[in-house]
């Protein structure tokens, strides 16, 4: 495998537990020699909610991103934040003319969990603790559904008040939205990249698939580098 290749990593939520997770399953995935660059801003994130939608502003400072990355040197760009996933869908054209693809950590996880949902019943609880992430994600899952032809029922799981707390009681929260539509869905998706760390809780709970986004991201970025002919 060549190592020789240099990942930005871009995020609107810093938390430990995502910058972790996301840096583990990349060195899984391309190689504990790659090349990781991080570039962050929370205001974007502070700002999508503040307005419930994201502002041209959190946009332009996104798309901000994405170029410091290109200018940088990076092979290929992760785009860590759901709620901004649409922004990274825009930004697509700019990364094949670049030649620096914009890869979204989410998209693979949603295609996966369509295809499962699909094989078992065509149901998808979708699990988030932001509103400005639940409706964007659903969004990417329909898109998904549509590109394979696929048909997907999406039920709502709003976790109010859990953004920001401890791992512990996360996973109670997250344990406790689930029991609330566990006979409504076939299989669990997590919206967010942070709420990975309590995929296991879940499943093992309830006996469900259980979707978390950033293996499926490091899979992708694998990808655009094999497509690249760097790894």
């Amino acid at each position: 495998m060549n190592n020789h290749v240099t990942i930005g990593v871009v995020y609107t939520s810093t938390t430990p537990e995502l910058i972790e997770n996301v840096n583990s399953e990349l060195r899984k995935a391309v190689g504990e020699e790659a090349g990781i660059l991080e570039y962050q801003d929370p205001s974007i994130l502070a700002e999508v909610r503040e307005h419930g939608y994201v502002t041209p502003g959190a946009a332009a400072r996104l798309v901000t991103m994405f170029m410091k990355a290109v200018s940088d040197g990076a092979d290929v760009i992760l785009n860590c934040c759901s709620s901004v996933g649409e922004v990274a869908d825009a930004a697509q054209d700019i990364g094949r003319y670049t030649g620096i693809p914009i890869v979204r950590i989410d998209e693979e996880m949603c295609r996966a969990a369509v295809r499962e949902a699909a094989r078992t019943g065509g149901r998808i609880g979708v699990l988030a603790t932001l509103a400005t992430t639940l409706t964007p994600t659903k969004n990417t899952v329909l898109r998904c559904a549509r590109e394979i032809n696929r048909q997907v029922i999406l039920v709502d799981g709003l976790i109010d008040g859990a953004f920001g707390i401890d791992q512990e009681q996360f996973k109670e929260m997250l344990c406790a939205k689930t029991e609330e539509i566990k006979d409504q869905v076939d299989v669990i998706l997590l919206c967010q990249g942070s709420m990975a760390y309590a995929q296991d809780a879940i499943h093992d709970r309830f006996g469900m698939p259980v979707f978390a986004s950033p293996g499926y991201g490091a899979a992708a970025v694998r990808e655009a580098l094999k497509a690249k002919g760097l790894i």
